[in-house]
């Protein structure tokens, strides 16, 4: 049997931000770029206590917490922050699994230190995490993924909660299926119509049914509402894209979008430099006022060594955007795909020289 732990960063960027100001902390602190397009990226617990959560518009997010202190994001130092925090993971286990940059799951069947449970891994992590970056995070503890990532959010903050696999079915039974992993609202709202509302009511239900409605999803359904989740730990996970995008306050033609590329490449090369492969692929992402998507890709026969090389393939692929000059976007990015190992790379060029 499995021992997994799920670390979670509590409010991660806005705890950052309060540590490193301490006219922050105690304050209401919203991580967002000011202005109608801004989204926020993070709250701090004060903040929350006012409805103000992650993904929402930062002018509601004002409207609701007139008193919040507005602070943009800096990726950059978060980023050295979630280094630090994987290197107290690695102290106990070679097998972790970051989802984000202030989450990760971590397979802790055996630790390097030889603690005598999971639960005294997750504790120990936790101090760590406290004494050596003034950060806190929760941890949860179970047999499972699933399950281990449920529990980190029950006790939240600074906490740890622990499922034991012969306490999980009780523990989920009375839980509401929005809980479960992939049911969104609208998957809440067909099972409702079923007169599902609970994970006991989703077992009950069974795998046939589920299946009848849901073909294979279905299935994974039921195996949730019974705690069973095989997915191992995947701790080489390699990166598939790196990017960086921007929502403009006002929107722009085309020919004005030149700064935000250059800007938004620069970043991305910046972010790309941490990753031992080479991007061979450079794909420019665009939105209009109408919220129409556009990707344009272009993957060169060397790949771009600076960020100077990425901005200008960036720029010039604004040119393969076909639409009326009176188009207006409200969105751009700049990312980095297709990667592959350097000697495989290298390999690949010999081979056409």
């Amino acid at each position: 049997m499995r021992k997994i732990v799920h670390i979670d960063m509590d409010a991660f960027y806005a705890s950052v931000e309060q540590r490193d100001d301490p006219s922050l902390r105690g304050r209401p602190v919203v991580v967002a770029w000011r202005g109608a397009r801004s989204v926020v990226c993070a709250a701090s617990y004060e903040a929350r206590r006012y409805g103000v959560r992650s993904a929402m518009p930062a002018i509601r997010a004002e409207r609701l917490c007139p008193d919040a202190v507005f602070v943009p994001p800096d990726f950059s130092r978060y980023r050295a922050v979630s280094r630090a925090v994987r290197e107290i993971f690695a102290r106990h286990t070679d097998r972790i699994e970051p989802l984000s940059l202030d989450e990760a799951y971590l397979d802790v069947t055996s630790n390097k230190q030889e603690l005598p449970s999971a639960t005294a891994v997750a504790q120990s992590i936790r101090a760590s995490i406290r004494e050596e970056l003034a950060l806190t995070a929760s941890a949860g503890v179970a047999a499972n993924k699933f399950l281990a990532k449920i529990a980190s959010d029950w006790r939240k903050p600074d906490g740890c909660f622990v499922i034991r696999p012969e306490h999980a079915l009780d523990f989920l039974t009375p839980l509401q299926v929005g809980r479960l992993h992939g049911v969104g609202k609208v998957m809440e709202a067909r099972l409702q119509a079923l007169g599902v509302n609970t994970v006991g009511e989703l077992r009950a239900l069974g795998a046939g049914a589920l299946e009848g409605h849901f073909g294979r999803w279905g299935k994974r359904l039921f195996e949730l509402s019974c705690g069973i989740d095989e997915h191992a730990v995947e701790s080489e996970r390699p990166t598939q894209s790196i990017s960086s995008e921007d929502t403009f306050a006002a929107d722009l033609p085309i020919t004005e979008l030149g700064e935000a590329i250059t800007q938004l490449a620069t970043r991305t090369w910046t972010s790309a430099q941490d990753e031992p492969r080479v991007a061979r692929t450079v794909v420019l992402k665009l939105k209009t006022s109408d919220f129409r998507n556009l990707t344009r890709s272009l993957t060169p026969p060397q790949p771009p060594a600076s960020a100077a090389g990425l901005v200008e393939i960036a720029l010039a692929l604004c040119a393969r955007v076909e639409l009326p000059p009176s188009t207006r976007f409200r969105l751009v990015g700049v990312g980095l795909s297709g990667f592959c190992d350097r000697d495989q790379m290298a390999a690949q060029q010999s081979l056409f020289a």
